[in-house]
């Protein structure tokens, strides 16, 4: 059975008894104290998705229990609070008859994923006021434990105004991870107090001439439990020893003597220098940041410490600085992650390696929009990508698992290939996402599978989860970031909660369905003509 849900639920069965309808004197029963919260979230959630506004009467049940659960196999992976065994539980079931609507799990996380779904059920069915719900069960539970989304807010500073509709976003969902890149070589985004040239220098800049910014201590407590309260973690991002002209800028003694820049033929530079992993003041610099960051994002089990794209460093100077940083980590009860090139250093089984240049050098599709980089570049390049096809193997070798984030699937960056039935998206359009990429339709964001498609992976044991990733190089206003996130966030969730094949028709056709919800909320999204939108 087909519901308009995403992603698709394991089980879902037709029943003979009937639909129930939700209205305003409908309500929300929760039976355990701990779940009152949630279902009050819940019933707030339905008004912004739909105008109803439930109430505390009789209709919709929340409660702890297990029952049918073990039908649906436990999710593969880690989850970024560290969490496992039972109390890491997102299996939960679904049920409407004409008595009424039972939502159950082990946990409150559980209870929580089976509420999106009922959530996308009343905004799908609602007309008039009410809800007419088919008589259905379902009983579902994630394919993946991490699933999340990368979120550039460097390259264009995102007031938390803005990072929360994207926490809500990724919590309809059922995405569990905002991991944040909070440093690049445009600027600093986190508060370091025993280093404030940070913020009064570092967080000044942005890309060309955007405005900096970053976020205080108190705001980025406020994000961090506002993403808990919708069973979100986020994953503090720290990008070194590279992408870190911002820090260079805040304290110049901490980078090379000669700053080196190349061209990239769009305006913008490629910062070459990296910290020194032979300098002293190197280290004591990066525990400064630990010690600072870390207690700002207590739930996270998990601190990414970047690794990538170091383009003038030393094989051996970089190993030996992800060696050491990732030490570091440990040495503060963390455990590390990385994007891919720190599989060129010597992980520990417990790393997590982010894997995302899928691009192989030797058979790079043919993008004849895609700008020429100047002559000096393409070696760089080329390098980088020659490189880059032994990572996952190495990381594999080494026992630690994949954060699956390829570029080909999972770069939201990359411009839209559907056009839109709006004139202004069409001119939003010819600027949005670099064209290096090439452009994605939305089809094609579910037309594969992490098992089938990454070198080397044969099993889902071997899969941390998967993570989509938006940058903000062409990314402005607000409303940019929402066209190029909606609709493929619900693409990536299908890849990381669903069954590993998606039939586009089915999908476009609960897509489509979303698109109420969306337009009540205010939410920008790209409205592809390949899509029929309720």
């Amino acid at each position: 059975m087909s519901l308009p849900v995403i992603p698709a639920p394991a089980t879902a069965a037709a029943s003979d008894d009937g639909t129930f309808t939700l209205s305003s004197s409908s309500g929300v029963v929760a039976q355990s104290p701990e779940l009152a919260g949630l279902a009050a979230r819940f019933a707030e959630d339905v008004r912004l998705d739909t105008g109803l506004a439930l109430t505390t009467g009789a209709g919709i049940t929340v409660v702890l229990a297990d029952d049918g659960l073990d039908d649906v196999p436990p999710a593969a992976g880690l989850r970024a609070d560290g969490l496992d065994g039972l109390d890491a539980d997102e299996r939960h079931g679904l049920e409407v008859t004409a008595e009424g609507i039972r939502v159950w799990g082990r946990t409150a996380e559980a209870v929580h994923r089976g509420l999106t779904s009922l959530r996308q059920l009343i905004s799908a069915h609602l007309q008039d006021g009410t809800a007419v719900l088919p008589a259905v069960r379902v009983v579902d539970g994630p394919r993946f434990a991490w699933r999340g989304l990368s979120f550039d807010v460097v390259r264009t500073f995102h007031a938390p105004e803005e990072v929360r509709r994207i926490i809500d976003m990724l919590s309809l969902y059922k995405l569990n991870v905002l991991h944040l890149h909070l440093t690049d070589d445009q600027g600093w985004r986190v508060e370091v107090p025993s280093r404030p040239a940070l913020i009064e220098v570092g967080a000044t800049g942005a890309i060309g001439d955007r405005p900096g910014g970053y976020y205080s201590q108190a705001e980025l407590a406020d994000l961090v439990a506002y993403a808990a309260e919708r069973y979100v973690t986020v994953v503090p991002e720290i990008d070194l020893p590279g992408h870190t002209a911002a820090v260079f800028k805040a304290y110049p003694e901490l980078g090379p003597a000669e700053p080196q820049t190349m061209d990239t033929g769009d305006g913008n530079q490629l910062h070459l220098g990296t910290l020194d992993p032979a300098r002293d003041e190197t280290w004591t610099f990066v525990e400064d940041v630990l010690d600072a960051v870390i207690p700002q994002f207590p739930r996270s089990a998990y601190v990414h410490i970047g690794g990538d794209e170091t383009w003038s460093m030393a094989d051996e100077d970089h190993a030996a600085f992800v060696e050491k940083a990732s030490a570091l980590v440990r040495a503060r009860g963390k455990r590390v992650v990385g994007w891919q090139e720190i599989a060129r250093a010597k992980l520990d089984a417990e790393d997590v390696v982010q894997y995302w240049l899928d691009l192989d050098v030797d058979n790079l599709p043919e993008n004849p929009d895609a700008p020429t980089p100047p002559a000096e570049l393409m070696p760089v390049l080329l390098e980088a990508l020659r490189k880059a096809k032994y990572d996952a193997p190495k990381a594999l070798e080494q026992g630690a698992k994949l954060i699956v984030s390829p570029v080909t699937w999972l770069y939201f960056d990359r411009p839209h290939a559907d056009a839109s039935s709006d004139p202004d998206q069409e001119k939003a359009r010819d600027r949005l996402g670099l064209k290096f990429y090439g452009a994605a339709s939305i089809e094609h964001g579910i037309s594969w599978d992490p098992i089938d498609t990454i070198p080397g992976i044969t099993s889902p044991d071997q899969i941390a989860g998967i993570e989509a990733a938006i940058w903000c190089e062409t990314i402005v206003t607000p409303e940019d970031l929402e066209l190029m996130l909606l609709p493929r966030l619900p693409g990536a969730a299908e890849k990381g909660w669903g069954p590993p094949d998606t039939d586009w028709t089915d999908y476009a056709s609960r897509l489509g369905a979303q698109s109420a919800a969306w337009r009540r909320r205010g939410w920008t999204w790209h409205r592809s003509t390949e899509v029929n939108w309720t």
